[in-house]
This record gives structure tokens, sequence and C-alpha cells, in this order.
């Protein structure tokens, strides 16, 4: 029996009750053993953040605040000043907002970041972090924090979080509580984004016709195999803003209703975007099914809409560095860089042809679309 010790006396057995010393010392040892059981099955989110994060974003509530990047180490590089506070929130926001995680990233993009506050009568109410050279039309005046510099770089470049990307709002005494309700961060507290590693497919395949595959490579167990078909293929470019500030073959934007691609160069205007079903069928997309520029896609069983749900719609895809910027090390610099190719007329995989401006049949002849999705290290492929 636990806790009993025993002897031997003239060939019997005796028990005898345990001393008081034993039994502190029994106590003890149960204690730890729980409470190392509790910590190694449920390990506190803190230490779970800490091991998984990449690096935080800390944006001043205050004009001329210095906004930061602060690494695992501790050590942080300034990406640049904050110049306009916003004085309300936006509501009705832009609509796949509301398919996104109040207290989160609802947007992440070369000319926008979007956080999403809350959702209120199915709409959702967002804030939004602008650089000081771009066109957003879905930030709405005075609902915007406007930091100094050009879309496409720093917080809207290599910087940049992906959706779904927890906010807090960290008082000066150092209290924090999550981004969401009413109430707009005060003077002088200070919005934090956390960026984690994420579990990802590392690339995905598009069959560019009516039914086509959308195939997901991994290496992790359930992430490979068909999520998605093509409802309606791609087939031409439109004149969507934000793709001023990319170039080609990269993401311009990510939100729970759009990956957007762009097709022309820095400083030029063309692209094209891959939106769920769902998102398709709202009152603000009606011109997804009569233009050429939309690729619409939709669960492989036609039940589970894809709209908010990783790996298209959230979790991982970010516009990522620019030519010039430089990330804490070479494979972030570089792979961090979702990267977007193609087959034409089923031939050998290239880059996307060049195409700015609206051309309605510029991507008739690409059969398959192939998205590299960003990496921070260098993958592990067990080649033998």
């Amino acid at each position: 029996m636990t806790g009993m010790t025993t002897s031997r006396t003239k060939g019997k057995i005796k028990q005898t009750a345990p001393s008081k010393t034993h039994l502190k010392i029994f106590l003890l040892l149960s204690a730890f053993f729980a409470c190392l059981a509790i910590l190694l099955l449920h390990p506190s989110p803190s230490n779970a953040l800490h091991n998984s994060l990449l690096y935080s974003i800390s944006i001043p509530f205050q004009v001329d605040g210095v906004v930061k990047v602060v690494l695992p180490d501790n050590s942080e590089q300034s990406i640049g000043i904050v110049r306009v506070l916003p004085e309300k929130t936006k509501w009705p926001a832009y609509t796949a907002s509301k398919w996104g995680t109040p207290g989160t990233v609802a947007a992440s993009a070369v000319n926008a970041i979007h956080l999403l506050i809350g959702i209120e009568n199915g709409r959702g109410k967002t804030l939004s972090l602008l650089p000081s050279d771009t066109i957003a039309p879905a930030a709405g005046p005075g609902s915007s924090v406007v930091i100094e510099g050009k879309g496409g770089y720093g917080l809207f470049g290599g910087w940049a979080p992906p959706v779904g990307a927890p906010v807090s709002i960290l008082s000066p005494s150092g209290e924090e509580r999550p981004l969401n309700g009413d109430r707009l961060p005060q003077e002088g507290e200070t919005l934090r984004i956390d960026v984690t590693k994420t579990c990802a497919p590392y690339m995905i395949e598009i069959e560019n016709r009516p039914g086509g595959r959308v195939f997901s490579w991994s290496k992790s167990p359930g992430q490979t195999g068909v999520i998605a078909r093509v409802i309606r293929p791609v087939r031409g470019v439109g004149r969507f803003e934000g793709t001023l500030y990319q170039s080609v073959g990269r993401l311009r934007a990510n939100h729970p209703g759009v990956v957007d691609i762009s097709t022309s160069p820095e400083g030029s205007v063309g692209g094209f975007q891959i939106i769920p079903l769902n998102h398709a069928r709202s009152s603000e997309m009606g011109g997804a099914w009569s233009l050429t520029q939309w690729l619409i896609v939709d669960s492989p069983d036609g039940k589970t809409p894809l709209a908010g749900k990783p790996p298209l719609f959230g979790g991982a895809l970010v516009p990522g560095p620019s030519e010039t910027e430089h990330l804490w090390d070479l494979w972030s610099t570089y792979g961090r860089r979702p990267l977007v190719l193609c087959r034409i007329d089923g031939g050998p995989w290239s880059r996307l042809p060049e195409v700015s401006g609206r051309q309605d049949h510029a991507l008739e002849e690409v059969t398959h679309l192939r998205i590299y999705f960003p990496v921070v290290e260098e993958p592990n492929l067990d080649i033998p």
C-alpha cells in the first residue's frame, strides 16, 4: 500500500506506519510530479507563445511615436513613425471582415493592415494601419493610424503580420488587454501584434479550369491533398489599386475573403484575385461572375465555407520583403516572399505574365497556378 513501510521479523512481514519525515517527502514528490505533468500536458500560453514567437510589432498610440519590431532576443528595429491617430473605428467595414476573429489582424496588404475590433449586426468593425503614401479605400477617413512610409515596405512589406495574428493593447503601467469592444486605445497606450511561426503548406497548386483541383503540399499530417475546387477560373487582369506597391507574381493582399496577386511591376496597377464561393455570392462581389479577373473556389464537399479558413484565407500569407529589405537572417529575407508561378497551356512552370491595367483575356492560356508559401527557416525535406 502506498505510504506504508514493511519489515521482516522472524519470517513474518510486519507493516508499520510511515514516519512524519517520509510522509512529508512523499507529499512533496507527489506535488512536484503532479505540477510537472500539468506543465507538460498544458503549457502556459505565455510559454507557448514565447517558443513560437518570430517577432512583435509595437505601435505607440502617440503622434511621433516610433513603430518598432522586437525580436525574441529583445533586439529592436525601427520601422516607422506615427503621424496621425484615429478618431473612430470603421463600421460597417469591408464585407469579408465578418469572417475574421475579433482582436486579430483581419487583412494584411502592401497598402493597409486592418485590425478587427468586433462584429456588430453581422458586419465587421475595424481599425486600420496605413502608410502615409498609400491608396486604401477600405480604411475609411479618420479610422486609421497613419505611419510614415511607403506602401510595400516595412510594416506593409517584410514585417507585415499574417491574418489572424493577435493584437493587444498595453497600458503605460504594463497592463494588457485584447483589442476588442468599442473603446479605442488611449494616447500613451501601445498596440502590440505578435507574429508566430505557422503550420502552413509549402505550396498550393491550382488547376485553372472549372472543377479543377486546388492541391496543398505539406509535411504536416492532414494538410496534403485537395483542399478546394475551382468554380470559376481566372481569365483576365483587373485594376486593383494596391498592386501599385507590389511586383509581378507577388502577394498584394490577404484577408478572410481574398488572395490578391499582382501581375504588374511596382509603380503600375494590375492583378487578379482568388476568392471563396461564399464571398463571391455577397452583394459586394457581384462583378466576380461577369468579369474575368476573379478565380472562385469552394470546398471539395461544397458544404464547408472557405472564407476565413487557412491556408488560403488566413493564417500564413503575407506580402513579404521588397527587393531592398532585409529581415533577421537569410532564410527569412528570401523565404518570407510568397511567389506565384504559372503554366501556359500545360507547359513548364514559369513566371506570371507581366500585365498592367484591365485586360480581360490576358490569362486565358494559364492552365495552372502555383503559390509558394512564406518560410522563415530552411525546410527539412528528409531526402534519403
